[in-house]
């Protein structure tokens, strides 16, 4: 089947005409001031967000159109001081080295727009210039910034460091936090939590939520952190940036997770019977199910069968482990019709848990890479268990013969846990934003604002969530374009000025850059 990555760009796509920004007041016109906020010593700290990743890199291009790039911009018009970043060697990114890719381009493959990602070009490489103001560090979780040695380069290949700390760590056992307040700022942004949850949804549900576990040293990569830990650990950096410190600052909540285009751009109802390679199989699949859907029916789950549509698109099928394990009952109910017992053992391994897609499914960005492909591995699988090779090809079409399994699919179970826990650490941030007098970004509405029908408009354009063509969210699906970095620095704008009376200028999101197209 035609590559699903190809298709979905190539009817996303639009190409923007270009319009002059539309101000209600020139900006040269306004008067900045710094209010009641000193802003001589700026110091970001947060994840890939504050870093400036895109593209699924992090590379010198995309940290010089950082938010806090943006925002230091704008405070050096008044009381700003110099803002230094820990900029990457090139403009690819990743780590050659150490298995780490390079940025996403968009490419012509097969006649088709495609993103492709580039390979890094450049081994691990330590900054020079520090100390940084822009203490991003992408991956890091809450508790992260708290670790020491998260900088220490012999715990990289171990998993215990982070390869963009120890960049720019000051050295082998300090922490995030501990350079960041060395710096003594006067003014800080933070923006953390994402990964908390993030690494969670974008696995498909593949971890644990750990609600109830404070012990972060038990976590896996992809579990969901407690709250309590998440709230702690906001709590220890802003003890020590404004109480100890001294500092003023602006803090954000975490975005909706769902509501990115990592979740968004692929249906649930993917198979087109348009789509010629697909549209010539229905028939068959129909049939070649009709024996499974009668068993369905007599074990009184109707509901799982398996059909496909041959005047309107159709849901892929997935494997949902919350459902009952039908793997026996199917097995024993085909054998009683006739069916030999290695066949059948086959079919109820296969389908013991499979039901088709719901809107309430959410299928992650890189299942598309994979639906309607044959899975090599699942050939070799059946192969070894004595099936024909052109037979096992057939039981291993993903999301079609094979279920999609868990990694490419957000069921409603693990989406809802998603929710709970954004809930819970942005009821806790702005707590905290509270008890500590600090500017606050509601970055979870704004997101929901941006994957509205309307989006967000600025300066004459209009900016949404869908993929490539709504201009705020680079070729990763999870991380902001250049455009999308300006709108983010924007609602930081404008919490600080409310807050602090400053007049610091909105930035032109029209001005930085989107989607390079070829």
């Amino acid at each position: 089947m035609k590559n699903l990555s190809k298709i979905f760009i190539a009817t996303s796509l639009v190409v923007f005409a270009s319009c002059e920004p539309d101000f209600d007041e020139p900006v040269e016109d306004i008067v900045v001031t710094s209010g009641d906020a000193d802003f001589s010593k700026y110091v970001a700290v947060g994840n890939s967000l504050t870093a400036g990743y895109t593209d699924g890199a992090l590379f010198m291009s995309g940290q010089e159109n950082s938010y806090p790039n943006m925002l230091a911009t704008q405070m050096m018009m008044t009381s700003g001081g110099a803002f230094a970043q820990p900029l990457m060697p090139d403009d690819i990114g990743g780590f050659s080295d150490l298995g780490v890719g390079g940025k996403f381009t968009l490419q012509i493959i097969d006649g088709s727009l495609a993103p492709v990602q580039l390979d890094a070009q450049k081994p691990f490489t330590p900054a020079s210039g520090g100390a940084f103001n822009n203490m991003g560090v992408p991956g890091a979780k809450s508790y992260h910034l708290l670790a020491p040695g998260y900088g220490n380069p012999g715990g990289i290949l171990t998993g215990t460091a982070n390869p963009y700390f120890v960049r720019f760590a000051s050295s082998a056992s300090t922490s995030v936090l501990g350079d960041a307040a060395a710096q003594q700022p006067t003014f800080f942004s933070l923006w953390i939590g994402a990964n908390d949850v993030l690494s969670f949804a974008t696995s498909g549900g593949s971890g644990i939520d750990q609600t109830g576990n404070i012990d972060p040293t038990t976590y896996g990569g992809n579990d969901i952190s407690d709250p309590q830990v998440v709230a702690g650990s906001i709590q220890a950096i802003l003890e020590t940036l404004v109480n100890q410190g001294g500092a003023r600052g602006v803090i954000a909540n975490i975005p909706s997770i769902t509501d990115i285009p990592y979740f968004t751009t692929v249906p649930y109802a993917p198979l087109d019977p348009s789509n010629a390679s697909f549209g010539s199989m229905i028939p068959a699949l129909n049939a070649q199910f009709g024996q499974l859907n009668a068993v369905f029916d007599y074990l009184g789950v109707p509901e799982r069968k398996i059909t496909f549509n041959t005047d309107s698109a159709s849901s892929v099928v997935i494997e949902d482990e919350t459902l009952a394990d039908l793997s026996t009952q199917i097995r024993d109910v085909l054998m009683a019709q006739g069916l030999d017992a290695g066949t059948a053992t086959i079919l109820g391994m296969t389908y013991g848990k499979s039901r088709q897609a719901t809107p309430n499914d959410l299928l992650v960005f890189t299942s598309q890479a994979v639906i309607g492909q044959i899975d090599m591995a699942r050939v070799a699988q059946l192969m070894a268990m004595g099936v024909p090779q052109e037979q096992a090809g057939q039981l291993s079409v993903s999301g079609i013969t094979y279920p999609l399994t868990d990694q490419w699919v957000l069921i409603p179970s693990e989406t809802h846990a998603v929710v709970n826990a954004t809930d819970a650490y942005n009821a806790a941030i702005r707590q905290l934003a509270t008890v500590y007098d600090l500017a606050f970004v509601d970055a979870h509405a704004a997101m929901q604002q941006l994957n509205s029908q309307s989006g967000i408009t600025y300066f004459g354009n209009n900016y949404t969530t869908t993929y490539v063509s709504g201009g705020a969210f680079s070729l990763d699906g999870v991380h902001p374009s250049g455009k999308g970095y300006a709108i983010i620095a924007n609602y930081f704008i404008d919490a600080i000025n409310l807050k602090y009376g400053s007049t610091l200028r909105n930035v032109n999101p029209n001005n930085y850059p989107g989607v390079t197209i070829p």
